[in-house]
């Protein structure tokens, strides 16, 4: 699409981005017509996580890079776990991966409710913020902290909390659910679909900007269940990867105007995500969750970002189904205390990925003698970093007739609807500073 625009000046500014995690702006420049800058920018500090895991005892990992973030807490700790695992030779039980299955599902829901229903929704529904909106719109807000309150509680059984999850240890864990408490989720999860097909119907309602750019979606792919934990690397333009050749994927580069690096594969930018998810495994998704899709009218392959929030909704379907598939099985097997699975060496490299609520997650570390001498994390945020920048090039032209605060509006809108965690994304290994 050409950047050209006739006869036309534009100039945004904003400082920072509202409802989303840390800390970005958005720059475009437009002068004469033609676009001069376009970029979105984090400023958060680089936070050089990996740095501290350097010289850790390998059981430390998944505890130290849970605190990376709030929101993903889960599937770091998740991720930090299969590397090490990977490294270390270690094949967590069946029990094992259905109860960090079904942990994880809790964390997709409790993200995804979060992003759709209080960061985004305002936008269409003429509020600010979720606080109007909880005035205006009373039961909206009501239906999510309930389902929101049903996804930390389902954490916090199998986890010991939702934040930083304490009972997940490397091959298996420190605490397992009674079985009264599966009961009583099983009932809740059941209980909760009416308030899912009311979510379906408000997004429904909630038109998408009608803007769509082809690009490349990346995600994880298992053939037996959709996303979430392990598999191999796919791309919608083609080709597989195993997880262990992230680098070749991800192409990490620095850039003068963020903190975060930007990532390609095969073309200049790529997405992952929901909508990447949706796109490269709608085939696997339960059959409600298609339903839905089918009713607020996502079909692959989707190159409209804004849907991402609705592929989400989706999402949050799936996981209702698939978690309450998953209780069913935990109760049919009778669920039992298990020792957790030793390392067959203390010595290794292994890589770990994840499909967080924002996308594919890395972790790789080398270990020596039981402790940690090199680490990777590469996020999903900072991976679609690049193409957002791409889509605000795009979308910049098709938006110029508006008054600037509506253009405005339309590119926080776009930054919003990848649900980026932008303090997560300033990772910056391997720079060396003079």
């Amino acid at each position: 699409m050409s950047s050209k625009v006739k006869n036309k000046n534009l100039r945004v500014d904003i400082h920072h981005v509202t409802r989303v995690e840390g800390h970005g702006n958005i720059v475009v420049d437009v002068f004469n017509g033609e676009i001069k800058r376009c970029e979105m920018q984090v400023v958060e500090t680089p936070r050089f996580f990996e740095a501290l895991l350097r010289g850790r005892p390998y059981q430390e990992a998944s505890h130290i890079t849970s605190r990376i973030c709030g929101i993903c807490a889960v599937g770091h700790a998740t991720t930090s776990l299969r590397a090490t695992e990977k490294a270390l030779g270690i094949q967590p039980t069946e029990q094992t991966k259905l109860l960090r299955r079904l942990n994880f599902l809790g964390e997709i829901l409790d993200s995804h409710i979060l992003h759709a229903y209080m960061l985004v929704a305002p936008d269409f529904l003429g509020v600010g913020s979720v606080i109007p909106l909880a005035k205006a719109a009373p039961d909206v807000v009501l239906r999510a902290l309930r389902m929101k309150k049903l996804s930390g509680d389902l954490c916090k059984m199998i986890c010991g909390r939702h934040t930083h999850p304490i009972a997940m240890t490397v091959g298996g864990f420190t605490h397992f659910p009674k079985t009264a408490e599966l009961y009583e989720l099983r009932e809740r999860f059941e209980a909760v679909w009416e308030d899912v097909e009311a979510t379906v119907e408000l997004f429904q309602t909630l038109p998408m900007p009608p803007f769509e750019r082809e690009t490349e979606f990346l995600a994880l792919r298992n053939e037996d269940v959709y996303g979430f934990i392990d598999g191999d690397i796919i791309s919608s333009d083609g080709g597989s990867w195993p997880v262990e050749a992230y680098r070749d994927v991800t192409n990490e580069t620095l850039l003068p105007h963020s903190s975060a690096k930007h990532c390609h594969n095969l073309r200049e930018s790529y997405m992952v995500g929901a909508l990447a998810r949706f796109n490269l495994n709608h085939d696997l998704l339960h059959p409600q969750a298609k339903a839905a899709a089918d009713a607020m009218g996502l079909t692959p392959i989707c190159f409209n970002p804004y849907m991402n929030t609705v592929a989400q909704v989706v999402e949050i379907a799936h996981c209702i189904t698939e978690g309450l598939e998953i209780i069913e099985t935990l109760l049919q097997n009778e669920l039992a205390w298990e020792e957790p699975v030793p390392p067959s060496r203390l010595s290794g490299e292994g890589t770990g990925a994840c499909e967080v609520p924002r996308g594919v997650l890395f972790h790789n570390y080398v270990i020596e003698d039981g402790l940690i001498t090199g680490a990777n994390c590469i996020i999903p945020t900072n991976q679609n970093l690049a193409n957002v920048e791409a889509d605000m090039h795009a979308l910049v032209p098709q938006i110029m007739g508006k008054p600037q605060p509506e253009i405005a509006q339309s590119l926080e809108m776009l930054v919003r609807a990848y649900d980026p965690c932008i303090s997560c994304s300033t990772h910056m290994l391997n720079v060396k500073f003079e």
